[in-house]
């Protein structure tokens, strides 16, 4: 399989806004935009392949014929393991928590999620939520959720484009309002919602709520939060490279390229290329693709190198 480029599938969730369409070039009828998985073999949300002879295929049918694309390290897994997408929240998401493998596996059928979201831009006075303040009893969650005590217990943090959060299975979270960020993780759609707001979805009706499962897998405590100033950062002729997170299901760097910048997609993993901003091109094999910003690239495994060149943050 060549290197190829990814159309998104589109989800119109109500908290949704429309900078994806307006500022990211992301192509919709749906209104509001407020996600583009853009590398996605979810079955909620296929991203399909634009070019080359897979053109118009669905990145997941392409992975049923050829698993190998994701490498070595992607064995392990008994589905594509990822799934990456860009968020816009103009409203407040639900608090929420996704379960660990185990959990959502034996109880849901899919994997668990755990995931990283890097701040692409934000209000000056957003925040998010991510844990508790301290730690509390299953009971005191669990009546929490009935009200607006909930946010009396939440831990809050303001953020800043740029930074980095890691959000293991478990970890409450919420994306609110005037957040914009790109997300890496488990390719799972399996999301418990812990409390609304007491909002309404689009049929009139509170969304539904999930807090005894909730309750059975979230960490009941304060989070861990990394600390930016130790992310390791390689300088080369044309390039920065900044590691951003790394675990055991991905790595996440961020990239700036000005003028020529090479690199391998080796038989270890597949390679994703996620434009954020300026434009170029990237080159693997025979293949040469325009890059601008909103734009996915994925580089199968064992693609060799690649070049990416022009003015592009990645």
């Amino acid at each position: 399989m060549e290197m190829v480029k990814l159309t998104p599938s589109v989800a119109d969730n109500i908290w949704g806004g429309t900078r994806l369409i307006e500022e990211y070039g992301i192509k919709t009828d749906k209104n509001p935009a407020a996600e583009a998985w853009v590398l996605s073999c979810h079955p909620a949300g296929p991203s399909t392949v634009q070019n080359g002879k897979y053109e118009g295929k669905t990145l997941q049918e392409i992975y049923l014929e050829d698993q190998s694309i994701c490498g070595k390290k992607g064995e392990r897994f008994e589905f594509f393991p990822l799934l990456i997408k860009f968020i816009d929240a103009k409203q407040n998401l639900s608090i929420q928590v996704h379960p660990d493998d185990e959990y959502a596996m034996r109880v849901e059928g899919e994997y668990g999620k755990t995931e990283a979201w890097y701040i692409l831009d934000c209000d000056p006075d957003a925040e998010l939520i991510l844990g508790f303040n301290r730690e509390v009893s299953v009971e005191e969650f669990k009546e929490a959720a009935k009200s607006d005590a909930m946010m009396d217990i939440c831990n809050k943090i303001k953020v800043k484009k740029g930074d980095l959060f890691f959000i293991e299975s478990g970890t409450m979270h919420a994306i609110c309002k005037g957040i914009l960020l790109a997300e890496v993780q488990q390719n799972s759609n399996t999301t418990y919602r812990i409390y609304d707001y007491g909002r309404l979805g689009n049929d009139g009706k509170p969304r539904e709520l999930h807090v005894d499962k909730a309750a059975d897998v979230t960490k009941r405590c304060p989070p861990a939060i990394s600390d930016a100033s130790e992310r390791k950062t390689e300088i080369f002729e044309n390039a920065t490279r900044a590691e951003l997170t790394k675990c055991d299901l991905f790595t996440m760097y961020k990239l700036d390229v000005d003028g020529k910048y090479q690199a391998v997609a080796d038989d270890e993993s597949f390679v994703s290329l996620l434009c954020l901003d300026g434009e170029g091109k990237v080159t693997c094999g025979g293949t040469t693709l325009s890059f601008v910003k909103g734009e996915s690239i994925f580089i199968p495994a064992s693609s060799g190198e690649y070049t990416v060149e022009g003015k592009l943050e990645i």
